[in-house]
């Protein structure tokens, strides 16, 4: 999964959306809407080799790409590739700060629409949602549609298979641009430039000549369903970029769309290409019927259903969702949560991998599903003492 862009909504003043003026798109416009994008692309990026290098000769470089962009030349850079264990092995492009900054006004022109027509269950990169109102949700639609456990009800967890790596490029640009002309309608020039910008990035090829960080032989535990680099031409987008945790909710709006609206089904929700639905058992046979109806209509997308990730829970029984196992009553830590929970603490303890970060993290998360006493139990195996915090 991407990492999760999750801060509080953008200040106005720094929106490079509100730069663009009815439809103008000139060299000054667009100098100042980069200039603003390069702002926020480089929060969290400070001190980085790539950020210094644009900062250096800011200004030349911000003139650059707006002459790149007006003229059409602008094409992604190569970026580096790298593997990353925690909390699952998965590959990472990382693109350059040019490219950041780019990524940073495309989100900058097309969340904001994009977001008021997300439905209100969809959890990922979106501002104020997250993975702990996911699961919090989850809570609530499990006690509404059982009532509190007095109606005989079951969960359903899906998962899709090698979503990123299984992307059509066609049908997402082409899922994208109808938005573009939804939300551009009285702005041409806009839309020309957000679809010119949108096209190079969708359809970058990023495997070729990227810079490998570490060796090719990181790469031997992951699946050649989870590598851009044995994928179809056209197919798959990377794991990482801002761009790319938008583009998945704009593609799977599709999906939510169909379950929710079209099937009817009222406790639904969605975290990336994990989702679930909640129904009364006297619905069963109905889900039944209404699976394939789903399974065809992901077909006519280019994905499918994981057929090792999907199940059937009771409600009562609890199911675990983004980190927590999910109950009726209560939420406890999912075995994910707690497993890395206890390696970050015993690292630390033992001066092998020091993570004061992860641990102080984990323990918030934790508290606010209550499990203090999971907490202490943790901390007491390697002789930490655990004062209770009231979050």
């Amino acid at each position: 999964m991407a990492i999760s862009r999750q801060s509080s909504p953008k200040n106005e003043e720094f929106c490079s959306q509100c730069v663009f003026k009815s439809d103008t798109v000139t060299r000054p416009v667009l100098r100042k809407a980069l200039f603003q994008a390069y702002l926020e692309a480089r929060i969290g990026k400070r001190g980085t080799e790539d950020e210094i290098r644009f900062e250096v000769n800011l200004f030349d470089n911000i003139d650059r790409l707006t002459e790149a962009i007006i003229t059409r030349t602008y094409k992604p850079g190569r970026g580096i590739a790298f593997i990353v264990r925690d909390p699952v092995i998965r590959e990472i492009f990382a693109a350059t700060f040019k490219d950041r900054v780019v990524h940073h006004l495309l989100y900058d022109l097309s969340y904001n629409w994009w977001d008021r027509r997300f439905i209100g269950n969809s959890f990922s990169c979106r501002v104020g949602k997250g993975t702990e109102l996911g699961w919090r949700t989850m809570r609530k639609d499990m006690i509404k549609c059982s009532k509190m456990g007095k109606v005989p009800s079951t969960i359903y967890k899906f998962d899709l298979s090698g979503y990123f790596m299984s992307l059509n490029r066609r049908l997402l640009y082409e899922r994208v641009d109808w938005g573009l002309k939804q939300q551009f309608k009285e702005a041409p020039k806009i839309y020309q430039l957000a679809k010119y910008l949108w096209h190079e990035v969708i359809f970058d090829h990023p495997t070729e000549g990227v810079t490998i960080r570490g060796t090719k032989h990181d790469w031997r535990n992951l699946p050649k369903t989870k590598s851009l680099f044995f994928q179809p031409p056209e197919t798959g987008i990377v794991i990482g970029n801002l761009t790319s945790q938008l583009l998945s909710n704009i593609y799977l709006d599709q999906l939510d769309r169909f379950v929710k609206i079209e099937l009817g089904y009222k406790y639904y929700g969605r975290y990336v290409d994990d989702f679930y639905i909640v129904i009364p058992n006297t619905e069963k046979a109905r889900l039944a019927k209404d699976r394939k109806r789903i399974e065809l209509y992901l077909g006519s997308l280019g994905l499918k259903l994981h057929p090792k990730k999907c199940y059937a829970q009771p409600v009562e029984h609890g199911v675990e969702f983004l980190g927590a196992k999910v109950y009726l009553q209560h939420v406890q830590p999912g075995s994910r949560v707690k497993h890395n929970f206890h390696r970050a603490v015993y690292n630390t303890a033992n001066g092998l991998r020091p993570n004061f970060e992860a641990i102080t993290s984990y323990t918030g998360l934790m508290t606010r599903m209550k499990a203090d006493k999971e907490i202490a139990r943790i901390f007491e195996k390697v002789g930490w003492e655990y004062e209770e915090l009231s979050l």
